[in-house]
């Protein structure tokens, strides 16, 4: 048998194996199981990692990308051609006086433009130095406007001082390859007033502008005699400053002279570095009159912190020259400019030629104003007539071209851009205080220029449109160059791609296709119809923009985005995006708020579109749709009309219960006052708001009957109507006011800082649309005709006479007129839209 193997046992009696046993080991499938699920959540791990990476660097890059879109250019085809403006394609208008921001000067319609101006101040006067040069509200001048200008040949402009006239006038020749000579005549007289005859420094002056160059001719030590350049637009040539005559007569009179020849490092400084240059050591001494000092130019130095500066903002410094001649009035003065490429030209446009060239263009000035508008055919006075033609001179004296880059910032940037360049032809809307172009006012502009110069207006759309960006977006205000910049306060500087402007260029267009459906054998009948077409792709996006980002919290609604925010300020945050600024709307910002001025803006650039793309043989159908939705008086009854009113209203979160109070600055006891904050006027809300219709009656509750969108059968036509024949709440003798007398917010301040602007003044862009909608709801069959055409001779009658009353009582056309008094006030002159009267006056509309 063999041997029986040894049990070891525990002491329980359980028997157990000499060494403990290995566990069982996982089989291969367990195995290959478990590494499969480590391996698949590595490979999720990884997986999530790139594509967080991607995520990552795909926002960085969306971001980027929408950050760019703000100053990337619409990818069209441009509506001008890069040089349209120059002497080689368009020579006859390529000088002009287009710097409004000077009381006189002229530019080239180029980037870089040498420029010619005119400064003066009155010697031996009480004040230190009273030194003319931009157009200053705070130079107090009785007035000061262009009686003619043609927009291409030639000007006659008056500038009354406060005891002499100066009278500036130009004439441009043609001739050469750079758009030909020019001549100015200055004449100055004193006032009948004035005790003793004044004696005046005139500084003519010309400034390169970062390239080209000035060369100074001087004669009898002191005497500017000439000056002689070249650049690239201008090639060689030369500007002569003849001595001074007696009022025209051949004899010369005594005068003395200096001259500056030093360099700028900006247009915007040419002021200051004259201002710094002047010194008392010169002699004023006739051959019958006592020796007397007087100031005049001499050297320029530039003060160390400018110099600091200078150096800080890398500018490049140009050539600058100035004459100043000193003599006492009367006495007239001629500056020459000729261009080296004019070599045929028959004689010097001079003394009687330029007296003969002159006659022959206010003849032809004449002709022209009557046959376009017809006043003296109506029955106007002689003096009405004149002030028309100011008036609509004024404007067209008023174009300027500007060059530079706006500075811009989306919601996507963290600190503004710089725009790409660009040129800019555009009106302004007052040279005093507006010198830069304005969106919505350009569109009332070239309403009334399209009349006189169809060109002036398809070359100035076409510059604004040129200017849209990819989005859709045109900025508001376009502030080009250093001259444009320097009369901007800093806060208004940047523009911001969210915020609208009023569409008015769509009235114009409207005109262009009213004229181009009726009147198919006009000359310019191809000429508009070609323009139409460059245009059409741009406005295509820009009616895109607003249809996209001004939509309201309703479908076919619109809300104007840029509300101020800041509640605790205003009695009614301002809405300068709609264009009528601080105009009450509701209390209390929000999304929800839907606003009837911007949604009777759509129902008109809807149907302008949908009719231009029918014109062109475009797909029309989507413009169409919009428009018939837009335009349901169903919809805008639905919208914005409030039976609790009996009136359009906007919609949102309100409440009438505020004021404007001095806030509570709590001192502790014993402690100084004046380490507090000044105590402020804020906002005190004394009841809650909530969402409802805004009870504002004023202009913008007639924007369906100014905008021709309500059917000249609504029974809210005749609401509207009694509206604005009720004295108690917008009817003056002097034109609509802007607020409704019995409006909590009439004539109120917004802010300790800030006057009524758009509560209770009377404008006349918006009275001019008010009198164009009476003519047309007067000239179309309904209930209401005979009301609408009883109105419109009121109303024309009314705001013609007061226009023309306070031009001829203060020298000036005015931004507003005050609604108790027709007293003019704001800004002047003030001829951008106010200038309109002139299309009331002929019934133009």
């Amino acid at each position: 048998m063999g041997r029986q193997r040894k049990r070891n046992v525990t002491g329980d009696g359980v028997p157990h194996t000499r060494k403990e046993e290995k566990p069982a080991l996982p089989s291969r499938k367990e195995k290959k199981k478990k590494t499969d699920i480590g391996k698949v959540f590595i490979n999720i791990s990884i997986a999530l990692c790139i594509f967080s990476l991607a995520w990552f660097f795909y926002a960085l890059y969306m971001r980027s990308s929408l950050a760019r879109r703000v100053v990337t250019l619409h990818p069209s085809s441009r509506v001008l051609d890069s040089n349209s403006t120059s002497a080689a394609v368009s020579p006859e208008r390529f000088w002009g006086t287009y710097r409004p921001q000077v009381y006189f000067g002229m530019k080239t319609r180029s980037p870089r433009s040498v420029v010619t101006g005119l400064m003066w101040m009155r010697q031996f006067s009480e004040m230190d130095v009273n030194l003319r040069h931009t157009c200053e509200q705070g130079d107090r001048l009785p007035g000061y406007g262009w009686l003619m200008h043609d927009g291409v040949n030639f000007g006659v402009q008056e500038i009354h001082d406060n005891d002499f006239t100066l009278t500036t006038e130009f004439v441009k020749r043609m001739g050469g390859e750079h758009g030909g000579d020019w001549t100015w005549r200055i004449t100055a007289k004193q006032h009948s007033s004035a005790p003793q005859a004044p004696v005046i420094s005139l500084m003519f002056y010309a400034a390169a502008d970062t390239q080209g160059s000035l060369q100074a001719h001087v004669e009898e030590r002191s005497r500017l005699s000439s000056v002689t350049g070249t650049s690239e637009e201008l090639g060689n040539f030369k500007i002569t400053f003849r001595k001074p005559t007696a009022g025209g007569a051949a004899s010369g009179k005594y005068a003395s002279y200096n001259y500056l020849q030093t360099l700028s490092p900006g247009l915007d400084r040419l002021t200051d570095i004259v201002k710094n240059s002047l010194n008392r050591r010169f002699v004023f001494h006739p051959p019958s009159g006592e020796k007397r000092p007087y100031i005049a130019v001499d050297s320029y130095k530039p003060p160390p912190h400018q110099q600091q500066q200078q150096q800080k903002d890398g500018r490049i410094e140009s050539d600058f020259l100035v004459h100043q001649v000193t003599v006492q009035t009367p006495f007239q003065i001629e500056v020459l400019f000729e261009s080296g490429s004019f070599h045929d030209r028959p004689n010097q446009l001079v003394g009687s030629v330029l007296t003969e060239e002159l006659e022959k263009r206010k003849v032809a000035f004449d002709e022209k104003f009557e046959t376009t508008f017809g006043l003296q055919t109506k029955g106007f006075a002689p003096s009405q007539v004149k002030f028309s033609k100011a008036a609509l001179s004024n404007m067209v004296g008023g174009m300027g071209y500007f060059f530079g880059q706006s500075v811009v910032q989306s919601v996507y940037n963290e600190h503004p851009l710089l725009y790409p360049e660009g040129a800019l032809f555009t009106a302004v809307p007052s040279r005093s205080f507006f010198p830069r172009g304005f969106l919505w006012d350009e569109g009332f502009h070239q309403i009334l220029l399209n009349r006189w110069d169809p060109q002036v207006t398809r070359e100035a759309v076409a510059h604004w449109l040129d200017l849209i960006n990819v989005e859709g977006w045109i900025p508001r205000e376009l502030i080009l160059g250093d001259e444009a910049r320097s009369k901007v306060p800093s806060e208004f500087v940047v523009q911001r791609n969210e915020n609208a402007n009023p569409p008015t260029m769509f009235l114009l267009l409207e005109e262009l296709v009213e004229q181009l459906e009726t009147q198919r054998d006009l000359p310019l009948y191809e000429e508009t119809l070609k323009f139409l077409r460059r245009l059409f792709p741009r406005l295509q996006t820009w009616f895109e923009w607003y249809n996209t980002t001004q939509v309201g919290p309703l479908p076919n609604s619109y809300r104007w985005r840029g509300r101020d925010k800041d509640t605790n300020l205003f009695l009614n945050p301002k809405t300068l995006t709609s264009g009528l600024d601080d105009y009450p709307r509701a209390s209390h910002p929000s999304t929800e708020e839907r606003h009837v001025d911007l949604h009777c803006w759509m129902v008109l650039s809807s149907r302008i579109m949908r009719n231009i793309a029918q014109l062109l043989g475009e797909p029309h159908q989507e413009y169409e749709r919009t428009h018939l939705t837009l335009n349901d008086n169903n919809l805008l009854n639905e919208l914005h009309w409030s039976e609790q009113h009996r009136a359009f209203c906007d919609y949102g979160n309100h409440t009438q219960a505020v004021s404007l109070q001095q806030e509570k600055v709590f001192v502790p006891p014993g402690q100084p006052r004046h380490q507090f904050p000044v105590a402020r006027l804020v906002r005190y809300v004394r009841k809650a708001p909530k969402l409802q219709y805004v009870n504002a009656l004023g202009y913008v509750s007639l924007f369906p009957f100014l905008l021709h969108v309500l059917t000249p059968d609504s029974p809210k036509l005749q609401h509207v109507l009694r509206d604005i024949r009720d004295p108690d709440r917008l009817w003056t003798p002097y034109g609509l006011r802007s607020l409704s007398r019995a409006d909590p917010l009439y004539m109120k301040r917004n802010t300790e800082h800030d006057a009524p602007y758009w509560r209770g003044a009377i404008w006349i862009n918006i009275n001019y649309l008010a009198i164009r909608a009476l003519h047309h709801y007067s000239s179309v069959e309904g209930p209401y005709q005979e009301d609408a055409a009883s109105l419109y001779q009121e109303l024309r009658t009314n705001v013609i006479n007061n226009v023309y009353k306070q031009y001829q009582e203060t020298g000036y056309i005015w931004e507003q007129y005050n609604d108790s008094t027709g007293r003019g006030q704001g800004s002047h002159p003030f001829t951008g839209w106010s200038a309109l009267t002139v299309l009331i006056m002929s019934e133009q509309y």
